[in-house]
């Protein structure tokens, strides 16, 4: 009875859009007050006791330093260099986005914070150029998810704290798939750009003129190989990087570049707040949902349930995905993996998946559920950079949902893909 609570008064706070992590909070609540399996005194320790974690630090971190790299000119150095080299190319600037995406996911590990960043600086330039606005307006939005991928990656943190798996091992195994993920999307770009005659900027290449842009982002550029080469070789902890990005960020944005003055430094640190204020509320009552959970049995419950349907591998992964790429159109990945991530560990790991593939699989799958009605934060954002309605960004996504779905299933029932760099650690 009051798993049945906890489940359905969270399906219907969600419902009627209560913010998800009061939803939860709720739920839990209402649970607890229905019988007395868990003392309610135990529930103020399990929600102090997720956010007093020393991993969970990187969070805040990572968060503020994307949203400094954004605002300290680090994304425009960055598409001042990848168009220097491949805007010359059919759909150049097309491809342009897709590289400026990957390398800001390297430094930001948020996926809204790339498309917004990125999508800013690129979907005018595109529209002017003869693009037409859904597809630039999609393509920023589905190249944005690779910020989750890459690492360094907030929801892998989060997956690492929720299930205790390397995050070490998680970044490493997200470097490959991300880069896979790219070069489709690449490789798309110059397809569609090539049927509709997007033609690139027809400049001849010019030594000068790159090298200029080379040395003018020649911190922007080296950001990620401090950040995540510090992280390998064992410099620091994945949450002393976050830290040392921060300083990195501030250093290159207020005395490197000096673009980010008082006001835009205070403004960055409210929103960095705010988005930090949420993911807290949402992680801490997430652990009290979980410790619901996991004394009511449900993971257990569940992982009969879904190997009592079939024993064979490839259909209990396809299961897995499909459920995680619904939940991704109606949830968002940091609630989602916080309650998700424990339940479906025992599933995976009775299959014979690593916790680490796994993990990959649970990203991949909610990242797609950015640009996958009718939550699909990437596709808002996306829609109000370019200052249009959502309808326009949706009339091109289609394609763009295929290749990552496409994507997914290598990476799933290709494990070696995800594994070889985390694989060199053992």
């Amino acid at each position: 009875m009051v798993s049945i609570i906890l489940l359905i008064s969270l399906v219907v706070f969600l419902i009627f859009n209560m913010p998800v992590g009061i939803a939860i909070g709720l739920a839990t609540l209402l649970s607890l007050v229905s019988g007395d399996s868990i003392s309610l005194a135990s529930v103020p320790q399990a929600m102090i006791n997720a956010c007093d974690s020393f991993p969970i630090l990187a969070v805040p971190m990572f968060i503020l330093a994307g949203d400094l790299m954004g605002a300290g000119g680090v994304s425009k150095r960055i598409l001042d260099v990848c168009n220097v080299f491949f805007g010359r190319i059919t759909g150049g600037l097309a491809i342009v986005t897709v590289l400026v995406c990957m390398f800001f996911a390297a430094v930001s590990g948020s996926g809204p914070a790339t498309v917004a960043a990125v999508g800013a600086m690129v979907i005018p330039t595109m529209v002017e150029l003869g693009y037409s606005r859904s597809f630039a307006l999609a393509l920023v939005a589905t190249a944005g998810t690779i910020g989750v991928i890459i690492p360094p990656s907030i929801p892998m943190v989060l997956y690492s704290v929720s299930t205790g798996s390397s995050v070490v091992s998680l970044f490493m195994a997200g470097i490959i798939p991300g880069i896979f993920i790219g070069c489709m999307l690449m490789l798309y770009s110059y397809v569609f750009s090539k049927k509709h005659g997007y033609t690139g900027t027809k400049e001849p290449f010019d030594k000068a003129k790159a090298f200029k842009a080379v040395w003018e982002a020649k911190w922007a550029l080296i950001n990620p190989f401090i950040i995540l080469g510090g992280i390998y070789f064992g410099i620091f902890t994945p949450t002393e990087a976050a830290a040392v990005a921060v300083i990195y960020a501030f250093i290159c944005g207020t005395f490197i570049h000096k673009e980010l003055d008082a006001k835009l430094l205070f403004k960055t640190l409210a929103t960095s707040c705010c988005t930090t204020g949420t993911i807290l509320v949402i992680l801490s009552c997430a652990s009290a949902f979980s410790k619901v959970l996991t004394v009511e049995q449900i993971p257990q419950l569940i992982t009969e349930t879904i190997i009592g349907i079939t024993d064979n591998k490839i259909i209990l992964l396809l299961i897995i995905n499909i459920l995680l790429l619904i939940v991704g159109c109606f949830m968002d990945q940091t609630p989602a993996i916080l309650i998700l991530a424990p339940i479906l560990l025992p599933v995976a790991t009775s299959i014979g998946l690593d916790p680490v593939h796994f993990g990959l699989i649970m990203v991949t799958n909610l990242a797609i559920g950015f640009i996958t009605p009718p939550l699909g934060m990437a596709l808002f954002v996306a829609a109000r950079v370019g200052n249009c309605k959502l309808e326009v960004v949706l009339k091109g996504i289609i394609p763009f949902i295929l290749i990552m779905v496409g994507c997914l299933m290598v990476l799933t029932f290709i494990p070696e893909i995800s594994m070889f760099l985390p694989n060199l650690l053992k």
